[in-house]
């Protein structure tokens, strides 16, 4: 059963390794293997045992919320942003179409909404787009080429979304 619940420090490790293995599978296949721990930044590090990198994931991954989707207790998604902009969404390869993403979100949203935004951005990657649009987010402009950490060239969509009640 999956419950959606506030990420707590203790799920530093599980998320970073969810963030770097999906992350690396559906948003940076383009990059090649020499320069993926650029645009992972130190995600690239998930599966270390030393503190410092674990430290660095863990303030990565700090953000005014972050929710997280449990599956019988495993980390399977996650939703990082703060009042006005959808930082960042990873839901695991094997539970992709279960609906995680969209319960993410759907956590996410109302609780702009009560820190008093109206606009909620996102940067999309081309993987994502589909998934943005079906919950409601429009294109505010074309796609642009950003940057992952220290790596350049990721295609991104700009997205937005006006929230309903605001």
């Amino acid at each position: 059963m999956i419950k959606i619940r506030d990420y707590q420090e203790g799920d530093a490790a599980s998320v970073g390794r969810l963030i770097a293995d999906t992350y690396s599978e559906f948003n940076l296949s383009f990059v090649p293997p020499t320069q993926l721990g650029l645009f992972l930044g130190p995600f690239r590090h998930a599966r270390s045992e030393d503190l410092s990198h674990q430290q660095a994931i863990a303030g990565v991954i700090r953000s005014a919320m972050v929710f997280v989707a449990e599956d019988d207790g495993e980390i399977v998604g996650v939703l990082r942003g703060r009042q006005d902009r959808l930082a960042s969404l990873f839901v695991r390869a094997d539970h992709h179409r279960h609906g995680i993403g969209r319960r993410l979100v759907a956590r996410f949203e109302p609780e702009c909404l009560r820190r008093g935004s109206t606009v909620i951005r996102v940067a999309a990657t081309l993987y994502g787009v589909p998934f943005y649009l079906a919950m409601g987010y429009k294109r505010s402009t074309g796609v642009r080429t950003g940057w992952s950490f220290d790596g350049n060239g990721l295609p991104v969509q700009p997205m937005r979304k006006k929230l309903q009640g605001g």
